[in-house]
């Protein structure tokens, strides 16, 4: 399929992360996370369990970035509701993060000290509770080495080796896949520190490595992130009519 886009490829990444999940609350937060959370749903995670973005669940995917399409709404749900199902666990998020280390420590606080930040971002918001409670991935558009670094300057979001120190308190902690622009990581090491796990096409192995602020674990073999299928392609381009996941990945 020569017209699939490297922002396609994202997609499929991204949809690829809910596979297995079952009957819990997606969460994925931004654009192309979005559009590959709801094509997980209506694919091959058909239990999955998604919001409007405001505070209704609804039964069928809605296109990203259009007004006034018509809900299917399956329930309200208030935000004193969707603290109970992050303190159950019951829910996969996928958030951001402006540095991330080795062992999945985020930061989307600010950049430089706390005192006196060089840049002042989005804050702790809730990635702590995230992280601990939740299952979560990452999506990360823009991969380099000032977004993957070897210390990240505030932890909102709890890493592996956080956790383990933690000891009973971080028995619910799981990191899943960060997905980027260039491929997909995962913690599947003796460690949990981040390896290789796809590359996008048109990627090398020594591509990612060089993006990348600490060493990564690269195995001997690494396959490429799968195609999108035709009838897949078809659910993503109703799913995103504006294109809008090129805008967030261009060629």
């Amino acid at each position: 399929m020569s017209n699939v886009t490297r922002a396609d490829y994202c997609v499929i990444a991204v949809a690829e992360t809910f596979r297995g999940d079952g009957e819990i609350m997606a969460n994925p937060i931004g654009t192309i996370p979005m559009i590959g959370g709801r094509l997980a749903r209506s694919t091959f995670e058909p239990d999955l369990v998604m919001t409007d973005g405001e505070a209704m669940l609804v039964a069928n995917a809605l296109p990203v970035g259009v007004e006034g399409v018509e809900k299917v709404v399956e329930a309200w749900n208030p935000y004193r509701s969707m603290f109970d199902v992050v303190f159950s666990g019951r829910r996969h998020v996928m958030m951001g993060a402006s540095q991330m280390d080795r062992f999945g420590n985020q930061n989307f606080a600010c950049i430089g000290p706390m005192d006196k930040p060089k840049a002042q971002l989005l804050g702790f918001r809730g990635a702590p509770g995230n992280t601990i409670q939740n299952k979560t991935s990452f999506w990360i558009p823009m991969h380099s080495v000032k977004v993957f670094v070897e210390r990240v300057d505030v932890v909102t979001g709890v890493g592996y080796d956080r956790a383990k120190a933690l000891g009973a308190a971080g028995r619910f902690h799981r990191l899943g896949h960060v997905v980027t622009n260039l491929g997909v990581l995962d913690f599947e090491t003796p460690d949990n520190s981040l390896r290789i796990r796809s590359l996008h096409p048109g990627v090398s192995a020594d591509d990612l490595v060089a993006a990348t602020g600490f060493d990564l674990v690269v195995p001997d073999d690494i396959p490429d992130t799968r195609a999108p299928t035709d009838a897949e392609m078809e659910i993503i381009n109703t799913l995103d009519p504006r294109g809008l996941r090129g805008k967030e990945v261009p060629e």
